[in-house]
């Protein structure tokens, strides 16, 4: 007798399930992606205990006749695909042909269904994947399903769902999700017969899109739009201060297809590179649109992953769309209050300098501060609260700060004086704005280094200094010698792993070089140039800029602050330090007055 045998369809079609049907909003994703296959333009969802009981999907969309309704809950049976060529341009939500019955094999199953033509409907009832009844009934066009009793024919399954809310809760992100890529469709989702969150119809995205990230408005929201040939890119962006310590803030979407994807998801932390701590993930979402045929959707049986035919096409343009909508925000952020100026033009906040140089913004002069002894090392996480502080957050979205802020700029602020040697006290009207003298000073000495609209001004040695490196370090320096050397570092090879250095900026003369050159070639070495020459240049000059800046705990003159408050307002970003840490936080009035109680 044979040992491999066929399984039956009932026993198929449970295993097929358990791809496809991993809880109740896994369900009701199948069953509103259908919705909207079929142009319904309103789509109610009801659940009961969490999915475990009932999850009901209704729409008025195009519907089906009996014969559609009898193949749609027979396995690999579709109306998306009619050959194999079809599958190289899929540009429908579903298409596998699995889901109803996979769906149908775990649960009881009601389908009511009309077109729009016909004078009745048809009613097909299927428990454990068996057809109980099929009856013509009365009905409204478009199609509900109803799915009872989830799991009951296999309670190993049943017995691993979490708790109610953790379900319903699963079953709203995908809701809501849904919504924000139809904003020209009302959903409606109920729990236990209660109304849990209806999104009506709405002209602008961005309503929804404000709606899904939290506690913010629609006009703190940064746009992001650029087209690169078919591939089109636009979607809205949470300001750097609203960066999480995960990546669930961020909401990717290809062709209308929800999907999660680490090229995407790569390309916009790379774009607000600079602007958050290493750690922390960019609230966003996007919206990408492109041929069916650039991009593979079947190739995980739940299609939240997709395959790009260029993911450095797409990385690229995810990338540079980001950087610069950032950038124009930052800019809006910094023109001067009320002067009928242009806002001034700059480079994005990510977007290295060619080795070749071209031109761009020149950067101030070079700072006057000494140097302290040790590198200041970067502390991920958020600004400390004052005492009692229960209010908003501390960083306002750009559109409200710009309200907030009285002054033209850092130089018109009233300096009151420095905290613990480290921070600079300044007044805006009734507010109180602290700057991080650190962070504020390696932002400067980052964009004067960064500048290439002429080369920084450098000074020669009269000895060259030698270093000496190890093995894979001396071969990164090689490669990055053009672009030190466009920075104002001159270094040549002398033989072997040794380097000597004959020219030096004139902001870091004062230096030890040596050790600067061994920690650029170690850290370096550990980035690797599959980051790309570009960003490890950026990364040497985020190390120069820590080196030289002015540290923590050093006292600074009147006129030394000064200094830097004018040089603040020459950056093209001047919120961040390189490192994407804040230079400065704000503390109004009634945040103060709060924190010690003497609001009501």
């Amino acid at each position: 007798m044979p040992r491999i045998r066929i399984l039956p369809d009932i026993l198929a079609n449970k295993i097929a399930a358990g791809e496809v049907v991993e809880r109740p909003a896994s369900v009701v994703k199948e069953l509103v992606e259908n919705a909207l296959d079929a142009q319904g333009s309103r789509i109610t969802i009801e659940i009961e205990n969490g999915g475990r009981s009932l999850i009901q999907v209704a729409d008025n969309g195009s519907g089906m006749g009996r014969d559609d309704a009898l193949l749609s809950l027979e396995r690999f049976a579709t109306s998306k695909l009619h050959s194999d060529a079809d599958l190289s341009g899929i540009c429908t939500l579903g298409f596998r042909g699995e889901a109803l019955p996979s769906i149908a094999a775990v649960s009881k199953l009601t389908l009511i269904t009309r077109e729009r033509e016909a004078a009745a409907g048809v009613q097909v009832q299927i428990e454990g994947g068996k057809m109980v009844q099929v009856t013509e009934t009365g009905a409204p066009q478009g199609t509900l399903i109803r799915v009872a009793q989830l799991f009951f024919n296999t309670p190993a399954r049943r017995k691993f769902l979490k708790s109610t809310a953790t379900e319903m809760g699963h079953v709203a992100d995908v809701v809501g999700g849904m919504a924000l890529a139809y904003p020209q469709v009302h959903f409606k989702l109920l729990h236990n017969a209660r109304l849990v969150k209806q999104w009506p119809k709405v002209n602008d995205p961005i309503e929804r899109a404000a709606d899904s990230m939290g506690p913010l408005a629609a006009d703190d929201l940064i746009r992001v739009q650029d087209q690169r040939g078919e591939l089109i890119l636009r979607g809205y962006l949470a300001p750097a201060g609203m960066a999480r310590s995960t990546s669930r803030g961020t909401i990717v979407f290809v062709n209308g297809r929800r999907i999660r994807d680490r090229v995407i998801q790569h390309a916009l932390c790379e774009g607000y590179h600079g602007l958050i701590m290493k750690g922390r993930f960019p609230s966003a979402v996007l919206f990408l649109q492109m041929p069916c045929d650039q991009v593979d959707v079947n190739v995980h049986p739940t299609k939240h992953e997709v395959r790009f035919a260029d993911q450095r096409r797409v990385h690229d343009l995810v990338r540079q769309a980001t950087a610069e909508a950032l950038s124009r925000a930052e800019r809006r952020l910094w023109a001067p209050a009320g002067s009928g100026e242009a806002v001034r033009e700059a480079q994005p906040a990510y977007n290295p300098v060619p080795l070749t140089g071209q031109a761009g913004l020149r950067a101030p002069a070079a700072g006057t501060f000494p140097d302290a002894a040790q590198i200041e090392k970067s502390v991920p996480g958020a600004a400390p609260k004052p005492p009692g502080f229960t209010g908003r957050p501390f960083f306002p979205a750009p559109s409200r700060q710009q309200d907030l802020w009285t002054a033209h700029g850092f130089a018109d602020l009233t300096v009151v004086g420095q905290f613990r040697g480290t921070y600079i006290l300044c007044q805006d009207g009734d507010d109180l704005i602290l700057i991080d003298q650190h962070a504020a000073h390696e932002r400067i000495l980052y964009e004067q280094l960064s500048q290439n609209a002429e080369r920084p001004e450098a000074q020669h040695l009269l000895v060259p200094e030698t270093v000496e490196l190890s093995f894979s370090e001396a071969r990164m320096l090689e490669h990055l010698l053009p672009g030190l050397g466009a920075m104002g570092l001159e270094i040549e090879a002398f033989g072997g792993t040794t380097f000597a250095v004959k020219a030096v900026p004139s902001l870091l003369s004062d230096h030890d070089i040596g050790r600067l050159v061994r920690e650029l070639a170690e850290r370096s070495a550990e980035i690797g140039l599959g980051a790309g020459i570009a960003r490890v240049i950026q990364e040497c000059r985020m190390v120069m800029a820590c080196h030289r800046a002015v540290r923590g705990n050093q006292h600074l003159a009147d006129a030394q602050i000064r200094r830097l408050l004018v040089q603040l307002d020459a950056c093209q970003n001047p919120s961040h330090c390189p490192h994407g840490r804040p230079t400065w936080i704000r503390w109004t009035l009634r945040d103060l007055e709060k924190a010690f109680g003497r609001t009501g």
